[in-house]
């Protein structure tokens, strides 16, 4: 997700008034109204996903597919589909096994993040020479425009201007929907499957933006109220808004794009180097290729990294970061309060040479230096499913 600078009317989500009902409190975000929080408040709802499962309306998002044009031919249809993506990102998608989601970046040709988001081979023959997409909202309209510019020869893209998107999250969110699709109960992580729900073919990955377990449901627009009700009609669900799911993705982690990765910065930069497929780095052939991939043989000369306050104090985006010496090496690009850590957290980029986790640093608040260590992230850990062996 991004929150740009909105210059345009704000859009409304098909909940929105679901929303108002229940009383969440309207912000602009990505060029929508979106709840911000609930009655509950930020701190509770936080924890309530953490230890129960919460319900995020992410509508927002783009979600497209990407189909191979007709004459090109069937056989190899997947192949050749992803091949072609395959110059924009630097995953394996070739390999990418018919069910199975991918998380990778749309790059430029000095090698920048545009954006990132999922790719997903959908099962089915009819299916075959398709994925799906789903990017991030504020700059869905760019990435649409720049996937048909330079895959226009041999694919056609389709928005689903029509659908809606909401996650369950949280250690109960795989019993409470299993209640509507048995099968969700044994899906892998980083896997989709469809499922009648409601009169709706409806699309549900298992993943998610929080470190815990749970699914993203792509359905009819029309039909996500219906939805929406069901699971929050189960006690063990409360809505979530988006204050809380910057905490709970900052404790897991995980990049917002816009802030703790943009077209500046390389995913080696980014430290999200799991998003370069092993053959891709033997092989290049995407954008920007040539800097990622010297990157990834002498390193980079930044890199994202978390950061642990030594005080209570939060270092806000922005926050200068110094050495010892008084020597500005970076720049906090996300950072509050961890309700489940217990205190601050923080990540930010700092110039390679102090990147060593234990490092000692200061974070620049409010004027004065407080100290601050480098450390490992996540700063809580993930709890992604795993299928019992």
């Amino acid at each position: 997700m991004t929150d740009q600078a909105q210059t345009s009317p704000l859009r409304f989500l098909p909940l929105h008034e679901w929303h108002m009902r229940l009383g969440g409190k309207m912000v602009p975000f990505a060029g929508y109204e979106m709840p911000v929080q609930y009655p509950l408040g930020v701190m509770k709802e936080h924890t309530h996903v953490r230890e129960k499962a919460g319900l995020f309306d992410v509508s927002h998002m783009g979600q497209a597919w990407l189909s191979l044009k007709e004459g090109i031919g069937e056989d190899g249809a997947h192949e050749k589909i992803a091949a072609a993506l395959e110059t924009l990102v630097p995953g394996e998608i070739q390999k990418l096994k018919p069910g199975r989601i991918r998380y990778s970046v749309l790059l430029n040709d000095q090698g920048g993040v545009e954006d990132d988001l999922m790719i997903t081979n959908p099962l089915g023959d009819d299916n075959r020479g398709r994925l799906f997409l789903v990017v991030n909202a504020a700059v869905k309209e760019q990435d649409f425009a720049l996937l048909q510019a330079k895959l226009g020869g041999v694919a056609d893209l389709t928005v689903w201007e029509s659908r809606a998107l909401l996650a369950l999250q949280g250690p109960q969110a795989a019993k409470i929907l299993a209640g509507l699709v048995p099968d969700v109960a044994n899906m892998p992580f980083m896997s989709m499957l469809e499922a009648d729900i409601f009169d709706s073919k409806a699309m549900i990955s298992r993943c998610g933006y929080t470190g815990e377990d749970g699914f993203e449901i792509s359905i009819a627009a029309n039909k996500t109220e219906a939805l929406a009700q069901y699971l929050l009609d189960h006690e063990e669900v409360a809505p979530i808004g988006l204050g809380a799911r910057d905490s709970l993705r900052l404790e897991a982690g995980l990049c917002l794009y816009g802030h703790d990765m943009t077209p500046e910065t390389t995913p080696v930069e980014a430290n999200i180097t799991f998003a370069i497929g092993k053959r891709r780095r033997q092989e290049g052939g995407f954008a920007g290729a040539e800097k990622i991939l010297q990157q990834l043989r002498d390193g980079a000369p930044k890199l994202r990294v978390g950061i642990k306050p030594q005080g209570r104090a939060p270092a806000r985006e922005g926050t200068e970061i110094q050495s010892l010496d008084g020597q500005t090496i970076g720049m906090v690009t996300s950072g509050g309060f961890g309700p489940t850590f217990g205190g601050p957290v923080a990540m930010g980029y700092v110039d390679e040479p102090h990147t060593e986790s234990g490092t000692d640093v200061y974070l620049i608040i409010r004027g004065k230096p407080a100290p601050a260590k480098i450390c490992d992230m996540p700063f809580v850990a993930q709890n992604y499913y795993r299928a019992k062996k």
